[in-house]
């Protein structure tokens, strides 16, 4: 896994363990060590049961989240503080973790050869119309499984399970790449459509590389199904918990009350293009100028709790 958020890697005055993620020094006082993992770090906490070292969890993704719950490798928590700075349809409703930030999975398209107005919705990405137009990562990855998990909550298995199979009807090539590579092929003319979390096209706008900078100045995006009635763009977190055999709980809890905070919910926006949970924070001015969407309210841990379910219908289609 990687952090949610670029944060300064350096911690602090006492010793709290911290699986994931880093805060500013000077606002706690917190020396954090901390422990990156791109894969099993869910299990090694099994593990290590009471002996475990960790005492803060952070991750990407509900469904990487919710294997932690699943696992009961998290503590309940009392705090006004979160309870006041996250709403209730993006934390765990027995307060073992909180989102603390929100990215949403968007369509960008070819700004010269799709015209304004042509994609609406998720939805529209079916229309046999884009036969060989779409590009995408492979379905398995977790981000597009919570999107596929989102349709089904929408729309039901059945027609959620009828949208992929004409969604990889009308890809232009096999799922591959990470979602910087569906830009990339969209600007050489692969493909005119693709998915992508929206802070990659932030990534890519800045990009130290001009190639990269080049890509996205090609493509526009459409937050999705936006129109009266509808249910707003799919949304996705990062967040945290702290973890059920913490020596130090109150430290834990203190610097996820902190990733809550006004400071560190600009953090997000202005380094990772990503959205506050917090709903007294304003959106960054960068990510306003991409436009202003609303976003689907369903409780994030319902996605969770349907993605094996939704790898089932991604592995049918072929996605």
């Amino acid at each position: 896994m990687a952090p949610p958020s670029p944060f300064p890697a350096s911690f602090f005055k006492e010793s709290c363990n911290i699986c994931l993620a880093i805060c500013p020094e000077y606002e706690t006082g917190i020396k954090t060590n901390v422990v990156y993992a791109t894969k099993g770090l869910a299990q090694r906490l099994k593990a290590e049961g009471k002996n475990s070292p960790a005492d803060l969890i952070l991750t990407v993704d509900i469904g990487r989240l919710y294997v932690y719950d699943d696992l009961d490798l998290l503590a309940e928590i009392e705090s006004n503080t979160l309870e006041q700075n996250i709403p209730s349809h993006l934390k765990s409703s027995d307060n073992k973790w909180f989102a603390l930030s929100k990215r949403s999975r968007i369509i960008v398209v070819s700004d010269e050869r799709i015209g304004a107005g042509e994609i609406l919705k998720i939805e529209d990405l079916a229309d046999p119309k884009w036969k060989g137009k779409i590009c995408s990562r492979p379905g398995s990855h977790v981000y597009n499984r919570a999107l596929m998990a989102s349709l089904i909550l929408a729309l039901g298995e059945e027609r959620a399970e009828e949208w992929a199979s004409n969604f990889v009807f009308n890809l232009a090539r096999r799922p591959q790449g990470n979602d910087r590579a569906q830009v990339k092929a969209i600007y050489e003319g692969q493909c005119d459509i693709a998915i992508i979390n929206n802070y990659y096209y932030g990534k890519l706008k800045y990009s130290e590389d001009p190639i990269q900078r080049k890509w996205a100045s090609t493509v526009r995006l459409i937050f999705p199904n936006q129109e009266e009635g509808d249910r707003g763009a799919h949304i996705n977190i990062s967040g945290g918990g702290v973890a059920k055999h913490s020596k130090n709980k109150d430290l834990a809890i203190s610097l996820l009350e902190f990733l809550s905070k006004e400071s560190s919910q600009k953090m997000y926006g202005e380094i990772n293009f990503e959205y506050p949970v917090n709903p007294n924070v304003e959106t960054t001015d960068e990510l306003k100028s991409w436009g202003s969407f609303r976003a689907d309210n369903v409780k994030i841990s319902d996605i969770a709790k349907i993605t094996q379910t939704a790898q089932k219908i991604i592995d049918r289609t072929g996605w």
